[in-house]
């Protein structure tokens, strides 16, 4: 008869909280790494990062250290205080330079063409212009539609508008001293002391809107993607029919800052506090 089998059966409990174990320390180094983030301070000590993150600092301390081995944390010698490295600009590079706005756009259009009922529309930037690079239509009759790739200055429509307004006062007054501003349909406001105005509203709104200004019997509600240094890295529009338009501005701009503060997220931008 075959020997009965009596080797001792080896228990898979120890890897498991091996495992566990791991992982909890990867959560705690993610936690210390993303606080440097979270803060309004450029550094921050040991015992402070030890008590936000209810950690000890002897954890805090061997954490930073494995980061500074590898650029992620620097620590200043003087100050005894720790920053982020190059290694975690490195890092955030790589993000950035990896980001295609239509790719990350393009759900968004969907969902917010579907809220609103309207036209959905992605432009970017082009030297002095606007191009219209990707728009969702809505399934109704009567709609607003746009023409893909053909350019417009930056003063004229809700888009362009939105683009001009949220670049580097430098920039802005570069576009306006560039020479005279046309008006194409006569309801452009070429004036430079009007623009200049108008284009402060926008900045404290947040959008720009255009009744009959680029096209006639068109209107649209328009607001940047803002990047991870606040610079409008697209434009997301809302647009229809002008007299249909009139009855819907705050649905589709409570709509579309929505949709555009969740991609400015996805860009990087964090929206400053207001104090």
């Amino acid at each position: 008869m075959p020997k009965e089998d009596r080797s001792p059966v080896i228990a898979d409990a120890p890897v498991q909280e091996s495992g566990r174990q791991a992982v909890a320390a990867v959560e705690r180094a993610a936690e210390v790494l993303m606080l440097f983030t979270e803060t309004t301070s450029m550094t921050l000590g040991v015992t402070e990062i030890a008590e936000a993150l209810g950690m000890s600092k002897a954890a805090v301390h061997r954490i930073l250290a494995s980061f500074r081995v590898r650029g992620l944390i620097e620590l200043d010698g003087t100050t005894r205080r720790y920053s982020l490295g190059v290694g975690a600009m490195r890092l955030g590079l790589a993000y950035l330079d990896r980001l295609d706005i239509r790719r990350i756009a393009a759900p968004e259009l969907v969902t917010l063409s579907r809220r609103t009922n309207e036209t959905a529309t992605l432009s970017t930037r082009a030297g002095w212009t606007r191009i219209y690079v990707e728009q969702v239509t809505p399934p109704r009759e009567v709609i607003m539609s746009v023409t893909l790739g053909a350019p417009y200055p930056l003063h004229t429509g809700g888009s362009s508008k939105a683009f001009l307004a949220f670049l580097a006062e430098e920039e802005i007054e570069s576009y306006l001293s560039s020479g005279p501003l046309e008006s194409p349909t006569g309801r452009t406001v070429s004036d430079v002391a009007k623009l200049r105005k108008e284009l402060a509203a926008i900045r404290e709104c947040g959008w720009s809107q255009s009744f009959a200004e680029r096209m006639s019997g068109a209107a649209s509600v328009a607001a940047p993607v803002l990047d991870h240094r606040g610079r409008p890295a697209a434009v997301i529009s809302v647009c229809g029919p002008l007299e249909r338009f009139r009855t819907e501005v705050d649905t589709c701009v409570e709509a579309l800052l929505e949709s555009t503060a969740r991609l400015s997220a996805q860009m990087g931008w964090t929206t400053p506090e207001r104090g």
